[in-house]
């Protein structure tokens, strides 16, 4: 297919990712990877059709929530870097990587593809979702936490997993993600106390923040469509 884009600025389809799911990816009674899971939310709606899920987060203290879930049957939690995966060879129908490709470290992101590759079944999927650069909510994240560079880095290593072939591309789909906060306060605990990244935020760049969200606010909170990129890569043959 043609080559592989970072962005589609064309982008008009509004839609959650579970929906997108289902139209680019077969999960029923397949067996998943989930690098990178966090708080499981796209873990819950994968174990509704998958076989078995295996869900690695790097984050001991998300780790440690998690191991607390009830009512997911087919689902393991463990620890586990998506660089150096805790699995055996071709185990895996699909891997999962929502969000997360960008905060591994820049230097270890090729042995990222090179361990996907090795843990997926012939004729399996890697399906990579990452945030684009670019929309209402990036320019508030900028303002404490500028991911520009690690999102490029992210997309250039898939690209280099597919000049290589060690992975083909097989679909691209860009569409907005939609999120809303009732308030700043939920915008501050869902944002900027994560645990997996370390937000000192100085009292200015605070209320900068804080200046920049609320001009967002409506009398039902603050939505925004923020841009994703999904890319599909195919394990190629040996």
């Amino acid at each position: 297919m043609a080559g592989m884009r970072i962005s589609d600025p064309q982008a008009k389809l509004v839609v959650n990712e579970a929906d997108i799911l289902d139209q680019l990816l077969h999960l029923e009674g397949a067996t998943v990877l989930e690098l990178g899971c966090g708080k499981a939310e796209k873990t819950r709606i994968v174990a509704q059709k998958a076989a078995a899920v295996l869900a690695l987060e790097v984050d001991e203290i998300q780790l440690a929530k998690n191991l607390t879930i009830t009512g997911l049957p087919n689902v393991r939690f463990a620890h586990g870097g998506a660089e150096k995966i805790p699995a055996a060879d071709a185990n895996f129908d699909i891997v999962l990587m929502f969000k997360s490709l960008h905060h591994v470290p820049t230097e270890l992101m090729d042995s990222v593809f090179a361990d996907i590759r090795r843990v997926l079944k012939p004729g399996g999927v890697a399906y990579i979702s990452e945030p684009v650069y670019a929309g209402d909510f990036n320019e508030i994240l900028k303002l404490f936490h500028d991911e520009k560079a690690v999102r490029e880095a992210a997309f250039a290593a898939e690209q280099r997993a597919v000049a290589s072939g060690r992975l083909a591309l097989a679909a691209q789909k860009f569409f907005l993600q939609p999120m809303h906060f009732a308030d700043f306060g939920q915008f501050d605990e869902q944002v900027l106390k994560v645990t997996h990244t370390e937000h000192n935020l100085s009292a200015e760049t605070l209320e900068k923040v804080r200046s920049k969200f609320n001009g967002h606010m409506t009398r039902e909170g603050a939505t925004f469509h923020t841009p994703i990129r999904v890319d599909i890569l195919g394990k190629t043959a040996p």
